[in-house]
């Protein structure tokens, strides 16, 4: 039986303007990234489907009616017009009688205003920082301001739009919180948030709804030891849009995250009763923060959050085992468009027939620093050392001591691997990385690499592959590839890494 079409409906980019006003240019443009990786899903899936951009509330409706596709993944985040106009599709949907994925308008609505959504949070019982709006003209604070560390950002906007260092302050200077509430009013033409800011650990929870159950994924936790004290422990615009900045290098997500029962149940807890507060559906992400005594804070709750290869949902997807075209699939049979998705790749089928490894150039010098920071495994100090390695095999090439392959899937970098014979030995190489991308992964590219590393090691006369890696539960998986793949524990370092963290050694013959 032929299966019915998908309309993938998504907002056109509008790009930089000229005189540089467009402050969200990077953030807008990432649904692109998120439509393709749904028609990947799909085509996985084998499922037809229409990818459609639309700029307005108008054009969407057009699409939506002028198709014959009775389902539509709605990735629309913002629209000419309004901003509540993108929270209006699955509206039309419903009035055009279309099935539709994701949250609906009203819960979208209650999302995009934070303080409304604060008010629905804490009158349910569910623990959020104390907040209040300042519209533009006001100059009266709050009364908990003054003995307060604040956050100050934009009221309706999400992506981290508004948001920078200098937007947490002591609410003691309180012509500093004024100006920064100003500079909302000024550039983005809203009222300002000014919220209790909550100094602490901060956890991404993704919510997963398939079968008519949500589930809590894995827990991700944002590691921002690398950060200098004078700046503060946010995610804000830089971290999640400018590649070449310090703080999109160094927040780094762990997950699962390293965090004791008590707290983690706490954290779920709180995320399943945002979920239903709010009025979720399919899939959404919590974001929260633990105070110093260990309480959970929900700082927002993003009902269609990104869903990008590289985004912190596809990482806890990837962390609980669900291939992205089981995700799609869950989001067509919560609209009632069953789909049987396709088994993932077994561990030993072959790699993509036009899979493509070769000597890494320059171009592919930041694709594979993207590609590392992407995994969310590797610590700020470990991307800090890849970069080192990489840039010396790039300046020495193929006669220099770090030899380095890049592994590329229509056209776009995949994969990295590089390797070097180990000083005063005889023979003897360090494998020093293998890295996928989590949209990759099950699919023999991991496996191709060190194939790749193991021909190579053999050209030059290698009698032994040497492997170092962690002991924390994250690095899991790539401890059970080295096994599955002809390696052996050959040793333990114990707490090497850090207290608790022990190096674990594997060895293997590359072979005749």
């Amino acid at each position: 039986m032929e299966r019915p079409p998908v309309l993938v409906l998504h907002n056109q980019p509008r790009g930089p303007a000229a005189d540089g006003s467009r402050r969200d240019a990077e953030s807008d443009a990432g649904v692109l990234v998120e439509a393709a990786a749904v028609a990947a899903g799909l085509t996985e899936l084998g499922v037809p489907h229409r990818l459609a951009a639309v700029r307005t509330l108008r054009e969407a409706g057009r699409e939506i009616s002028s198709g014959r596709e009775p389902c539509v993944i709605n990735l629309v985040e913002s629209l000419d017009g309004s901003a509540t106009d993108a929270c209006l599709v699955p509206a039309v949907c419903a009035a055009l009688g279309k099935a539709w994925t994701g949250s609906g308008t009203a819960c979208q609505l209650l999302a995009l205003d934070k303080w409304q959504s604060k008010v629905a949070m804490r009158a349910a019982g569910i623990p959020v920082p104390v907040a209040a709006v300042l519209d533009a003209g006001d100059t009266d604070l709050p009364a908990f301001v003054p003995s307060a560390t604040v956050i100050v950002k934009p009221l309706r906007a999400d992506a981290g739009e508004g948001i920078d260092a200098s937007s947490v302050l002591s609410g003691a200077d309180r012509a500093a919180v004024l100006e920064r509430a100003a500079r909302i009013h000024r550039e983005l033409h809203q009222p300002a948030l000014i919220e209790r800011y909550i100094e602490g650990r901060e956890f991404n929870v993704a919510l997963l709804e398939r079968g008519g159950e949500v589930s809590v994924l894995p827990l991700a936790e944002i590691d921002f030891s690398a950060f200098p004290r004078h700046l503060p422990r946010i995610v804000d615009y830089r971290a999640k849009w400018i590649e070449d900045s310090f703080e999109y290098a160094h927040t780094i997500r762990r997950v699962p995250a390293d965090v004791d029962q008590l707290a983690a149940d706490a954290i779920r807890a709180a995320a399943l009763a945002a979920w239903k507060r709010m009025g979720c559906r399919d899939y959404a992400r919590v974001d929260m923060r633990l105070d110093a005594e260990g309480r959970p804070f929900v700082i927002e709750v993003n009902p269609n959050p990104d869903i990008a290869p590289d985004a912190g949902f596809a990482s806890a997807l990837h962390a609980a085992g669900i291939s992205f075209a089981q995700f799609v699939a869950a989001l067509l049979a919560n609209a009632g468009q069953p789909v049987a998705p396709e088994p993932p790749p077994s561990r030993t089928s072959a790699p993509p027939a036009d899979l493509q490894i070769a000597w890494s150039a320059p171009h592919d010098r930041q694709p594979i620093l993207n590609l590392l920071k992407e995994t969310g495994v590797f610590r700020p100090s470990e991307l800090d050392v890849a970069r080192e390695v990489l840039d010396d095999a790039l300046a020495k090439g193929e006669g220099g001591h770090y030899q380095s392959f890049t592994a590329t899937l229509d056209g776009a970098v995949v994969g990295w691997t590089c390797y070097g014979p180990t000083p005063c030995t005889a023979g003897a190489f360090d494998l020093y990385w293998i890295a996928v991308s989590p949209a990759c992964h099950r699919r023999g590219v991991a496996r191709a690499l060190l194939a790749r590393a193991e021909s190579s090691i053999r050209a030059r006369q290698g009698r032994l592959i040497v492997v170092e890696t962690s002991s924390r539960s994250d690095y899991e998986p790539p401890r059970r590839f080295y096994e599955r793949n002809g390696f052996r524990k050959a040793g333990v370092v114990e707490d090497f890494y850090e207290p608790g963290d022990h190096k674990l050694i594997y060895v293997k013959s590359p072979g005749p």
